[in-house]
């Protein structure tokens, strides 16, 4: 496996952590009743390395603390990568990196080739647990007057590394939502899923553009990190304001301003692949639906813990279509000119995903029973399984209440959409196809018409 290529590392390192996962989980003494069913241990393995967050049983009350240790765990594995941990353990101990590692790093976490690979992996790993620790203190104040000390310690500490993970795994039956007008609650878990979407490239790349103005030295930021900060922002903005508009009766029955400013924030950001809900999602209008499935598609940023087909995709599209409108050939950001390969790419990455959602969709609807239990499925079967969908190929997690109801055809197709979004479209691309380009046979011009 290590002479394999790096898109085929990434995957097999991944499917490993979920078969240990699964096994761990099937233990005795992870669950309170002694007893998981191999599918439900297997979707819920998946679920945690793909940070994804969809449950088909209770975190809380199903599985006992090892259990839940064991969840956390593989949330902090699949967060970071599994190559990720190897590699600073390999670092740790001594012992040389492989140059296959090294290339799974630097597909992972760089655009172009760099020389500090290894400090880029290092800063990555400190700034992921001094994140998880602040985010874990700070809810501790706020559980403390709740809960005993230990316990609000514990709570603390896997919510943080769940949030920081974006992946929305809560030991509540009903995730964030009697939490929704707590500023420091609501504020935490946000930054923190805001830290952990943003991608890790921006933040190393933003880190040192710090040092480097503290030194008074000449610095910019990468395009990359610039056209990930606004375009974050400009969802989340834009996405809060949205909701609030759609959603005036969960405005209307807010409690406080507070209430009224934090839920839609809340929803916007945990949308970009978090997975905690202060509203419940299956009570909401279609029009907020159909928002949500937009904000899941595009997730968060490259290089992150998030999935979907990422912010800079969606920065591309838009400068593309731009660029088009007033009849220019080059797509342009923060005046530097991207290459024509990385925006065609962009656009197939698009449509690609389109494809495979369409097809899982498709699949889930011919599998699964006409009737379901939960009301919010059974009235509305397409909406809530296209939510499903979109949401595992995010990886985050928000459900109207079909994953409760996959039979076992359906939970192997939402594990699939879960792997496929968490380790990346275009990886799959290379492990069916390959990454040789070729031009291909080449005939005769003969136009078509369109539109």
């Amino acid at each position: 496996m290590l002479k394999a290529h790096p898109a085929v590392l990434v995957l097999g390192s991944f499917i490993l952590a979920m078969i240990v996962g699964a096994l761990l989980l099937k233990l005795p003494v992870s669950t309170r009743t002694g007893n998981i069913s191999w599918s439900d241990a297997m979707f819920t393995a998946t679920s945690a390395v793909c940070v994804t967050g969809l449950i088909v049983v209770d975190t809380g009350s199903y599985f006992t603390v090892f259990g839940q240790c064991v969840i956390l765990a593989l949330i902090q594995v699949g967060g970071l990568g599994v190559m990720t941990f190897s590699v600073t353990l390999f670092r740790w101990i001594g012992r040389s990196v492989s140059f296959r590692q090294r290339m799974v790093m630097q597909d992972l976490f760089a655009h172009t080739p760099r020389e500090d690979i290894f400090s880029l992996v290092k800063s990555i790993v400190l700034f992921t647990l001094l994140a998880e620790l602040v985010g874990a203190a700070l809810l501790t104040v706020h559980w403390t007057g709740e809960y005993p000390l230990p316990r609000a310690v514990y709570t603390a500490v896997f919510h943080s590394v769940s949030a920081f993970c974006n992946a929305g795994f809560a030991l509540f039956s009903d995730s964030m939502m009697p939490y929704s007008g707590d500023i420091l609650l609501n504020l935490t878990v946000c930054n923190l899923i805001v830290a952990g979407g943003i991608g890790f490239p921006v933040l190393y790349d933003m880190q040192s553009w710090f040092v480097r103005k503290i030194k008074r030295q000449k610095v910019r930021l990468l395009v990359q990190t610039k056209t990930v900060l606004l375009t974050t922002a400009v969802l989340i903005v834009s996405g809060a304001a949205i909701f609030a508009f759609l959603e005036p009766n969960v405005q209307g029955q807010a409690a406080s301003p507070a209430h009224r400013i934090l839920i839609p924030l809340f929803q916007s950001i945990t949308c970009r692949t978090a997975g905690f809900n202060t509203v419940d999602i299956g009570s909401l209008t279609d029009a907020a639906l159909a928002l949500m499935i937009f904000l899941m598609f595009f997730g968060a940023s490259p290089g992150s813990c998030g999935g979907g087909v990422k912010t800079t995709t969606l920065a591309l599209l838009t400068a593309f279509t731009a660029a088009r409108i007033r009849k220019q050939k080059r797509v342009n950001l923060f005046k530097k000119s991207i290459p024509d390969e990385t925006v065609t790419r962009s656009m197939s990455l698009v449509l690609v995903s389109i494809g495979i959602i369409g097809l899982v969709l498709f699949m889930l609807l011919a599998g699964e029973p006409a009737a379901a239990h939960e009301a919010s499925v059974r009235q509305r079967p397409f909406l809530a399984y296209l939510f499903e969908t979109v949401s595992a190929f995010g990886t985050v997690g928000l459900s109207m209440g079909a994953t409760s109801e996959l039979n076992l055809w359906g939970k192997s197709w939402i594990i699939l959409m879960m792997i496929v979004g968490r380790v990346g479209v275009l990886t799959f691309a290379y492990i069916i196809v390959g990454s040789g380009p070729t031009n291909g046979v080449e005939h005769a011009e003969e136009n078509l018409m369109i539109g």
